[in-house]
């Protein structure tokens, strides 16, 4: 029944937008795109080179995003694989042919989603966006030491927002979700805006699901041309997890089922994460404009979970742990922005991120049945025996400029001093000042109105200290610093008056000490590597139709591989030279469609393609590449709409991250889902 249905959600999808399309007028529906990840000052994506996309919350809403994998399922050189370690509300992304948790940035309103250590993607709600920002590649400048493949910067609409909405869904699993958005009293000349919703989430995996509370609260007073504002957000997560599937020989072991679920009984990934900033924006003397902004984030997380170490049913044949973990983030940033000359802008900033975490936890063997039917009943350990814990302090002073000689030509380019310093557990403190930055170019080959040809080139180099994971086996100290060089270049191209965008790049990056995973006594540990390189290819093209009927396809074909790098395995050190980086698709590629008119009916539907990969870093395991399809539709009146929503209707099951808890493991693609809801603007 299922199935069917699926199949039915798909083909009303794509021939009622095709239908409609063909009935509509001639005019486009063009949404001006703005974003301030690349350089902290709004532009358009086609003015900064770089690559750059930016997703609209209307795109968002036409396709019924709730989740970050919903949000970036389009997006070029972007896979989402859903869950993960960090629980199934999370997501692990790959950007430039990486999947690693910790090597992109994930911004949130401008402040550090995550703060000094690893993203916060768990915690992000989807809610009341006003657009989603997509750098890919390195920010040396703007962000310094704390991204590496890219930055995905999700914006909230504005607290003077008046639109009012409650909404409502249900769907496969038991899952379900309430939600309001609306405008709040506050001081006087303030305006206040409150999202706040509950959400449920069921899975096909035995005992998995996630139950979340949010609430974020904004507000803003504008006095000519300054701003200030105050945020806060609060954000109450109970998880229970899933097991990644162990991997034997060159493939997923047939000896555990599907769903299995190896936790012990009663496990969780509990979180309590309370966030608030203020910042302000004001013009001071000549024709500058002055910045500030200052947050402050606490996160008590509490873990209770375990992995099979042994695929057989032998006892003890698995490994659990017990943890707090309790972080403290602070972030400030201010700069100035000012107009040097008419055809020069400068920008000159410093920025502080300090976080410190520490956990308590203890370990203990279980024996999980491996037919997983039934619950391994484990007495959670009350003596928290073992610890680990990080300060993490990073400084930066940073300046950049843009210089326009004429209307065919930007150069721009920004050097940033990094200052960081980090101790963990009873070592010494160990400090590290480094120089990172990028020069950039961006020409007009042709320009008649808003239709235009550029290609654009940057360099960049930048580093980051070593991911911490809080692991109860990391207090050996600290790793050395990952280090980058990159190259990008590539065209952006629009037509049709700004109805269709195009844009095609290569870049190529060479790392050294990168960070992966490793197991120490059964634990999850990090361990530097050696030199690796990402290069490839990537393509993409927007079209907006008539109709609000909007088009988007990318291709992107990446080569991830070991340069250097020894690894030990089973004690013998191994040579990976030449070898692909794991979990690495080589190629990928998106298309999707979707017809949103402000009344009448609305549908959307999308394919992804993620193409075969290594499993493994001695590359004896392939993986096959496989397709997910996503599809909704539904009805807008002045007042409401009506949907239901599809995601992964072809039920695809197959490895989508590997675990860096569980040794030689994968989650996998989460099973098809399917949600009616109503949201009502009141």
């Amino acid at each position: 029944m299922i199935g069917k249905l699926a199949r039915l959600l798909a083909f009303l999808a794509v021939s009622g937008i095709a239908s409609t399309a063909a009935a509509q007028g001639s005019s486009a529906a063009r949404i001006p795109a703005v974003e301030v990840v690349a350089t902290k000052v709004p532009e358009a994506p086609h003015d900064v080179p770089a690559s750059i996309e930016v997703i609209s919350g209307q795109d968002l809403r036409a396709r019924g995003a709730t989740t970050l994998r919903d949000a970036l399922t389009l997006a070029t050189g972007v896979s989402i694989a859903p869950g993960g370690d960090a629980g199934p509300a999370s997501a692990v992304p790959e950007m430039w042919g990486l999947r690693e948790f910790d090597a992109f940035l994930l911004v949130v309103d401008g402040t550090p989603w995550g703060g000094a250590f690893n993203p916060a993607i768990a915690t992000l709600s989807m809610r009341d966006v006003e657009r989603v920002e997509i750098l890919r590649g390195p920010a040396p400048v703007t962000y310094g030491a704390t991204s590496f493949v890219g930055v995905i910067h999700v914006v909230h609409k504005d607290a003077a927002e008046q639109a009012r909405y409650l909404s409502a869904s249900g769907g496969r699993f038991g899952s379900g979700s309430l939600g309001a958005d609306f405008a709040t009293p506050f001081l006087t000349k303030w305006s206040a805006r409150l999202s706040a919703d509950l959400d449920k989430q069921g899975f096909a995996d035995d005992r998995t699901t996630y139950s979340r509370g949010h609430a974020l609260w904004r507000a803003s007073r504008t006095d000519g041309d300054t701003r200030r504002w105050l945020t806060a957000d609060l954000n109450i997560l109970n998880q229970e997890p899933a097991s990644p599937h162990p991997r034997e020989g060159g493939g997923l072991s047939t000896a555990t089922p599907l769903d299995a679920n190896y936790n012990p009984s009663g496990a969780f990934i509990d979180e309590t994460r309370v966030f608030v900033s203020g910042g302000f924006e004001r013009p001071v003397a000549h024709d500058a404009t002055w910045s500030g902004t200052a947050s402050y984030t606490h996160s008590a997380q509490r873990m209770f979970r375990g992995f099979l170490t042994d695929i057989s049913n032998a006892a003890n044949n698995a490994t659990g742990f017990r943890e707090n973990i309790d972080i403290n983030d602070l972030y400030a940033d201010t700069h100035i922005v000012w107009p040097v000359t008419s055809k020069v802008r400068a920008l000159a900033g410093a920025d502080v991120l300090f976080g410190g975490g520490e956990a308590k936890g203890a370990t203990f063997t279980y024996t999980a049945p491996l037919a997983a039917a039934s619950a391994p009943h484990v007495t959670e350990p009350s003596n928290l025996n073992l610890d680990s814990g990080s300060d993490r302090l990073f400084f930066g002073a940073y300046g950049s400029a843009e210089w326009r000689p004429s209307d065919w030509l930007t150069l721009s380019g920004g050097v940033r001093a990094n200052l960081t310093r980090e101790s963990r557990g009873e070592g010494a403190a160990v400090t590290h000042s480094r120089l990172s930055g990028q020069v950039g170019a961006l020409i007009s080959l042709w320009q008649h109105g808003q239709n235009h040809v550029r290609a654009f080139a940057n360099l960049r180099s930048t580093f980051k200290p070593a991911a911490f994971d809080f692991s109860l086996a990391e207090n050996e100290g600290v790793l050395d610093p990952e280090t980058s060089t990159s190259a990008e270049g590539g065209l952006k191209v629009r037509v049709l008056d700004g109805a269709a965008d195009f844009e095609a790049s290569y870049f190529d990056m060479a790392m050294n000490n990168l960070v992966t995973s490793t197991v120490i006594n059964n634990l999850p540990a990090l361990a530097n590597g050696g030199r690796t390189r990402f290069k490839g290819v990537e393509l993409a093209a927007d079209l907006r139709l008539a109709g609000s009927n909007f088009v988007h396809a990318s291709y992107s074909a990446h080569d991830s591989k070991f340069v250097d790098y020894v690894w030990a395995f089973d004690g013998v050190p191994t040579q990976l030279a030449g070898k692909r980086f794991e979990m690495s698709a080589r190629q990928l590629w998106s298309a999707g469609l979707s017809h949103a008119p402000d009344r009448g009916f609305v549908a959307n539907a999308s394919v992804n393609y993620v193409g075969e990969r290594y499993l493994n870093k001695r590359n004896s395991a392939l993986a096959p590449g496989y397709s997910t399809v996503d599809a909704g539709i539904g009805y807008r009146t002045a007042r409401a709409e009506y949907r239901i929503d599809g995601r992964n209707l072809g039920d695809r099951r197959d490895a989508v991250a590997e675990s860096e808890f569980g040794d030689a493991q994968y989650y996998r693609m989460t099973a098809m889902t399917v949600r009616a809801g109503v949201a009502i603007r009141y």
